[in-house]
Order: structure tokens, then sequence, then C-alpha cells
């Protein structure tokens, strides 16, 4: 009986030891494993949401204030990111674009030749693109394109000299201001007709009777 069991253990291994098999093995195994890890994702808990951060008004940007608002305590977790001279609130982002995220180098800074080069590095100093190629060129502005339909667009980003100004502060002044000069050059309300005096009535009684009847 041994020498039998002993047999049919070396047969065992024997087809344990064929290619073949070792590949459906590992097949098997390799999906099992993304089973669990699948499982194990749906199961898990969702991340605690962070607090959404209020609108951030409308301005315009030098490279120094860019880099203030790089997902960090500082800026309360705020991310923008410039991208060919417009600059995005992509906080919502945060996960990609914030400390830890695969784009974190973009935090802060114009990402324009980044990602028309296909590199994951943010510019620190001015740079107006001149060196780039039309086909470059065509792919900053796509990307444009798809950060202004995904993202909230907050200013632009200014070169060096270049003046900026508040648009919501400047846009709400020149409104009040007009809104007061159409007040005073406005014509008041149009006077209302004079009524018609109503009809006399004649007099009551007999002396009025023949009053009536006298004059008429």
């Amino acid at each position: 009986m041994s020498s039998e069991g002993g047999g049919m253990w070396n047969a065992l291994l024997d087809e344990f030891k064929s290619p073949v098999n070792l590949l459906l093995i590992s097949a098997c195994l390799y999906i099992m494993y993304k089973m669990w890890v699948r499982h194990k994702e749906e199961n898990a808990p969702p991340p605690p949401r962070e607090p959404e951060l209020p609108p951030l008004k409308k301005q315009d940007f030098t490279l120094e204030q860019l880099k203030f608002y790089c997902g960090d305590e500082r800026c309360d977790g705020r991310v923008l990111v410039a991208v060919n001279y417009k600059v995005f609130d992509v906080t919502k982002g945060k996960r990609f674009y914030g400390p830890g995220g695969p784009y974190a180098a973009f935090a802060g800074k114009d990402a324009s030749r980044g990602l028309a080069t296909f590199s994951v590095e943010g510019g620190d100093n001015h740079d107006d693109l001149s060196d780039l190629t039309p086909m470059q060129m065509e792919s900053v502005r796509e990307w444009e394109a798809q950060f202004t339909d995904r993202y909230v667009y907050v200013g632009k980003l200014l070169k060096p000299g270049e003046k900026g100004h508040r648009v919501h502060g400047r846009r709400a002044r020149r409104s009040a201001a007009a809104r007061r000069q159409e007040a005073r050059l406005s014509p008041g309300p149009s006077p209302s007709r004079p009524r018609p005096p109503p009809p006399r009535r004649p007099p009551h009684g007999r002396r009025g009777v023949l009053m009536h009847r006298h004059f008429h």
C-alpha cells in the first residue's frame, strides 16, 4: 500500500511540474487574488469627506501668489493650477493635484509646459512657451479646454510687470455706479391727467324743480 501511495503522490507532483498546469494554477491564483482585492475595496468604508471651501473670488495672480495655493494647511487645502495663462481651482481634484497625488508637482504652478511635453514638472519661472512646437501648443489649448470644462476659472496668470485686479470688486463698483447714474438720469413718473369734474345734479325740492324747469 505504501508503495502505491508513494507512486500516486509522485504522479501528482509530476502533473504539477508541467508548464501548462503551472500556468493554469498561477492564473487561478491571480483571479482569486483580484476577486479578494475587489471585495475588500467594495466593503471598505468611504474616506472622510473634506468640507467644501467657499468659492474663491476671481482675481489675477503672479507666480509668487500662485505658489501659495499648493494644497497644504496654509491655504486650507485649496489647489490652483495655471494652464495657458489661465488659473483654475482644482481643489475638487485634490487627490490628483494635492500633496501626495500623481500630479502634485503642478499644484500652485504653471503646468502648461509639463502638460505639453508629458512631463510632470511645474514651472517656477515665467514661461512664454515660445519654443513649443505647433503640435505642443495645440496640446496646451486642448488641456486648457479640458480644465475649463472640469474646474472653476478663477483668474489670469500675470506676466512679469503686468498689473492685475480683482474682477468681482471692479465689476460690482461699476455696476453700482451705473445704477446710480441711471437713477439720476431717468425721468420721474409721468403726471397723471386730471379727472373731469362730475356732472352737476339739479337741486332737490320744489324750488329746485322749478329752477330746473325754468333753465331747461
